[in-house]
């Protein structure tokens, strides 16, 4: 059985080298460790990524988030937005 990969619906990070006009176009994104903040994120003039597609999450390392089952994430989709200055996934939400 196949898993769906989460769609990140919108990007609040504009100087990240993956967003243009508020969606990422990396392929998959990594959503950190102790902190949901996307791994991915590149400050960095040059863009990146494939402009026709909308990125998704390849993998969550964020254990204490309810949308995480197996370092995968299984939310329907998720936001990023900026935090003290670093991308975060706004869509978590701490197990409890």
């Amino acid at each position: 059985m196949s898993m769906k990969m989460p769609m990140i619906n919108q990007c609040g990070m504009m100087e990240c080298a993956y967003n243009s006009e508020k969606n990422c176009h990396a392929l998959a994104i990594t959503v950190g460790g102790s902190n949901p903040f996307c791994d991915t994120y590149m400050d960095e003039a040059q863009k990146g990524g494939d402009i026709e597609s909308i990125g998704g999450v390849g993998a969550c390392k964020v254990m204490n988030c309810i949308h995480n089952s197996s370092l995968e994430c299984i939310a329907d989709n998720i936001q990023v937005g900026s935090h003290a200055g670093k991308a975060e996934c706004n869509t978590f939400q701490e197990r409890m």
